[in-house]
This record gives C-alpha cells, structure tokens and sequence, in this order.
C-alpha cells in the first residue's frame, strides 16, 4: 500500500512511510498536552483575600442601564442615551448613503464605454 503526505515544499503530495502519513505536519505524538498558563486582568485577589464580595470592574451599572432602556418614552433603543447615540447613528447613516452614492457613480463609470480617439 502506498502512503502519501503533503510536501511543505514542493506544495504537492509525496510519498512516504506510514509513520510520517499519519503524523500531521505540526502534530507531534508523544508529547502531553499542557493547559496554557492562566492570565487574569490585574489586579486580581484571590477569592479568600477578599471577603465575602469580589469586585471586578467597579460598580455595577446592568440595573441603571435596565431602568434607561426599559423606560416607554417613544424614543428608540438605539438613540436612549443621547447626543453621543446621536453622532454614532447620524454618522452611520451619512457613511452609508455616501458609500452607496459612491458605489453606484463606480458602477456608472465602469458601465460607460471608453472613448477611442
């Protein structure tokens, strides 16, 4: 039977033994397989250090934002926080319109055919 494995170098499929056809380039057999090491955000206190609460990133604002866009006030989720919701759509929309205006005037000159003089 013959065995065949991809050559990193020729690009092409070569012949081998049936070791090397079942061993994957980048795969060795033998080695054991170690979790990386873990990486926290610092600082981080271990859960004994700190009592009873842990505080991770500061004050928790899920309640507050609850309150902000579950009020019934007519306006948008997308626009409830104000000016800053304002720019980011009003941005949105004028990059969109642009790039659409922009896509059709390509589409026209590429449809039009060159003058040969």
């Amino acid at each position: 039977m013959t065995y065949y494995k991809f050559s990193g170098f020729s690009q092409r499929l070569t012949g081998s033994t049936p070791a090397t056809a079942y061993s994957p380039q980048g795969l060795r057999s033998g080695l054991p397989a170690e979790p990386p090491t873990m990486t926290f955000a610092t600082p981080t206190k271990m859960v004994s250090e700190s009592g009873a609460m842990v505080e991770y990133l500061g004050v928790n604002k899920v309640p507050y934002f609850q309150r902000l866009f579950q009020t019934s006030d007519g306006v948008p989720v997308h626009l409830k926080r104000g000016v800053p919701d304002r720019l980011l759509y009003r941005t949105t929309m004028a990059l969109t319109v642009g790039g659409a205006l922009y896509c059709l005037v390509a589409l026209y000159i590429a449809a039009r055919p060159r003058k040969t003089t």
